[in-house]
């Protein structure tokens, strides 16, 4: 079953060998230099039932998928040390990239998680996908990540990999709208 508290990032030796020292940055902040980082809020709706829909649609991998994007995960859910293969793209273009779960939140009014790249992702970094119902009852999805570049294609597309990013970030806000709208 899906924990019940926030979990801890865990200790890389222990849970795998993550691509970049600052594991858990995206949960405290903040995010280290050297990096660059994206940081995407949008409103998806409101009231619990919005919350828990969204909450649910990120951490069973729901959103990614719905968004386009091919999960392979060691659990159903998000929970630390889950490995996670995420790959977007058509056909022979497909880029994958191993990643794995660094901390979850499974808590009254925030729910969400992060992913860490390992060894053989295009970049190196965490991003973090959060669901929070505030007290005026609106429900925020934040996506949150810092990153650089870890390959020399990732390298060679230079500044176009941000505007990727954040194109991606709000692709996924405009998907959990819709799923927790009922869609």
């Amino acid at each position: 079953m899906k924990p019940a508290q926030p979990r801890p990032a865990p200790d890389s030796s222990a849970f795998g060998v993550f691509s970049y020292r600052e594991v858990g940055a995206t949960r405290l902040g903040p995010l280290p230099e050297g990096y660059r980082h994206l940081h995407h809020r949008v409103r998806i709706g409101r009231g619990r039932t919005v919350f828990e829909a969204a909450g649910a649609a990120v951490t069973t991998w729901r959103l990614h998928r719905s968004a386009g994007a091919r999960i392979l995960a060691g659990s159903p859910w998000a929970e630390p040390g889950t490995d996670v293969k995420v790959s977007v793209g058509p056909g022979p273009l497909r880029l994958s990239a191993p990643c794995q779960v660094v901390w979850t939140a499974y808590e009254k009014d925030r729910t969400g998680f992060a992913y860490g790249t390992l060894p053989g992702h295009p970049e190196c970094g965490e991003e973090s996908f959060m669901v929070e119902l505030r007290e005026d009852g609106s429900v925020w999805f934040t996506v949150m990540a810092f990153s650089r570049p870890a390959r020399w294609y990732s390298r060679l597309a230079g500044p176009l990999v941000p505007v990727l990013q954040l194109g991606y970030a709000k692709w996924l806000g405009r998907t959990l709208r819709r799923i927790a709208a009922g869609g």
